[in-house]
């Protein structure tokens, strides 16, 4: 599977324009970043969370960790990370820990952290271990129209 059928199928019907990157298979974003010769900070990785409202993917650069206390004051929700089944129940057509940050794509709540939005070009896992999807910065924050934005990463 080089990209998942429905992050494909969004961003077709979002007219984005978009690359797709092979690397040798990998487990971590650090090591995605090392073997698609790309900065980790251009990567964004989703993290699910979630409350008893429900599941939210938070999208992060993937240099950073997400600071669950920050994020639960800045959404005043008691958000704690997701296990990886649900997840995987979550994301039925990517392959376990290849979470992309497209969460509306599957009817996620979503929010960013404004880190990436300053970008010239945002890399993203396409649904396995193995493909990065590329899209223009202009084309991430289409695709991330309507989401919430804010400061969720640890402080340095």
């Amino acid at each position: 599977m080089a990209i998942s059928p429905t992050i494909l199928d969004f961003l077709n019907s979002k007219k984005a324009a978009f690359d797709t990157f092979s690397h040798p298979k990998t487990y971590t974003s650090a090591d995605t970043a090392t073997a698609a010769h790309v900065a980790d900070d251009h990567i964004a990785k989703g993290v699910v969370v979630k409350d008893d409202q429900g599941y939210l993917l938070v999208v992060i650069p993937a240099s950073q960790w997400l600071d669950t206390h920050r994020l639960r004051a800045e959404l005043d929700r008691d958000l704690h990370l997701a296990a990886e089944e649900e997840n995987d129940r979550l994301f039925p057509d990517c392959r376990s820990g290849a979470i992309p940050p497209l969460g509306t794509a599957y009817g996620i709540e979503c929010v960013l952290d404004e880190d990436l939005m300053s970008l010239s070009a945002v890399y993203f896992e396409a649904g396995d271990h193995e493909h990065l999807i590329r899209v223009g910065g202009a084309v991430f924050h289409d695709l991330m129209a309507g989401v919430r934005h804010g400061h969720f990463c640890a402080l340095e």
